[in-house]
C-alpha cells in the first residue's frame, strides 16, 4: 500500500500565490521541495483524496492515469480541496475511452449539497455517516467529524487495506469521540498523516489546524491508547507560507520526533 502526496500546501501555494513575503521570497529562490501546491494525496492508483484546482497540474506531474482513478474521498467543501467543475470534465467530448467509466465521491453534508447542485455524468455521489465503515473499491473506509469548517460537516478519514492510514487534514486536534474509536475498535496506525498548518506558530486545540506542538501532544496520546506504535510512520503535511515552511529547515525542526515532511512527489510505501 502506498500513498503519494501530490500537493502539500494550505489554500494560499507555497510559495503563495500574490505574496512577497520573506517566506515566499525564500521559496521561490530554493525551488525544488519548497514549491508546494494545494492538498491532494492519492492511495496507490485509485483512490483520489480531495480535488483542489491544481488537480490536473498534480497528475501531469505524477504521471497518474486521471481514467483508472475508481473513487474519490473529500474531506469538506473548502475551494482548496474541493474545486467541483474539475468533475464536468469526466463528461461527453472531454473524457472518451475512459476505463472506470464511474467515480464513485464520498463526502460528508456540505460537500454533498454543493455536488447535489450539479448533475454532472459518470459520478457518483455518496454521503457518508461519521463512525461508520464503508466498503470503497479495495478499501474499508470509515470517516470522522474533523475538527474544522464546523458548518460544513468536514471529515478526515481512516483507510484499511493491506495497511492502515489515517488521513488528518484539515482539522485540528481530535475531538474525544475519535480517540474513543479508536481506542475501541483496537485500531493500529501503520501511517498517519497530520495537518502541520502553523508549524511554530502557537494555536489551541480548539482551533480548525495544527502546529509541531500539537501535534506532538495527539501523538503522545495516540501512543498511550495503542493506536500509534514505535513502527508507525508518522507525517507532517499542509503548510502554510506564514508559518515558514522551508523544507530543509523543517526537516531539521523535527528530526528529534521522527517526523516525516511531506512535499509534492512525496510516494511512500508501508
Amino acid at each position: 500500500m502506498k500513498i503519494t502526496y501530490l500537493g502539500t500546501s494550505a489554500a494560499e501555494g507555497f510559495p503563495a500565490v500574490f505574496c512577497n513575503c520573506k517566506h515566499c521570497i525564500d521559496a521561490r529562490k530554493l525551488g525544488g521541495k519548497n514549491i508546494r501546491t494545494r492538498s491532494q494525496a492519492i492511495i496507490n492508483n485509485d483512490l483520489l483524496i480531495d480535488l483542489p484546482a491544481d488537480t490536473y497540474s498534480h497528475f501531469l506531474n505524477n504521471g497518474i492515469q486521471g481514467d483508472l482513478i475508481e473513487n474519490l474521498l473529500i474531506t469538506h467543501s473548502h475551494g482548496d480541496h474541493f474545486y467541483i467543475g474539475e468533475l464536468e470534465m469526466r463528461s461527453g467530448a472531454f473524457a472518451k475511452n475512459m476505463r472506470v467509466p464511474v467515480l464513485g465521491i464520498y463526502c460528508g453534508q456540505g460537500v454533498y449539497d454543493k455536488l447535489s447542485e450539479k448533475n454532472y455524468a459518470n459520478n457518483e455521489y455518496n454521503k457518508i455517516d461519521v463512525f461508520t465503515p464503508v466498503n470503497v473499491g479495495n478499501y474499508r473506509v470509515t470517516s470522522f467529524p474533523a475538527n474544522h469548517f464546523y458548518t460544513d460537516d468536514a471529515r478526515f478519514y481512516l483507510i484499511e487495506g493491506d495497511k492502515t492510514i489515517l488521513y488528518a487534514h484539515d482539522t485540528g486536534f481530535f475531538y474525544d469521540e475519535v480517540f474513543a474509536y479508536l481506542k475501541e475498535n483496537d485500531i493500529k496506525l501503520d501511517l498517519i498523516s497530520m495537518d502541520c498548518t502553523n508549524i511554530d506558530i502557537p494555536i489551541e486545540d480548539i482551533h480548525p489546524h495544527m502546529g509541531i506542538d500539537n501535534i506532538n501532544r495527539l501523538v503522545e496520546l495516540l501512543t498511550s491508547i495503542g493506536i500509534v506504535n514505535e513502527n508507525t510512520v508518522k507525517v507532517i503535511n499542509h503548510f502554510s507560507h506564514n508559518a515558514r515552511p522551508i523544507h530543509h529547515e523543517l526537516e531539521e525542526r523535527v528530526k528529534d520526533y521522527g517526523y516525516i515532511v511531506s512535499y509534492d512527489g512525496l510516494t511512500i510505501e508501508i
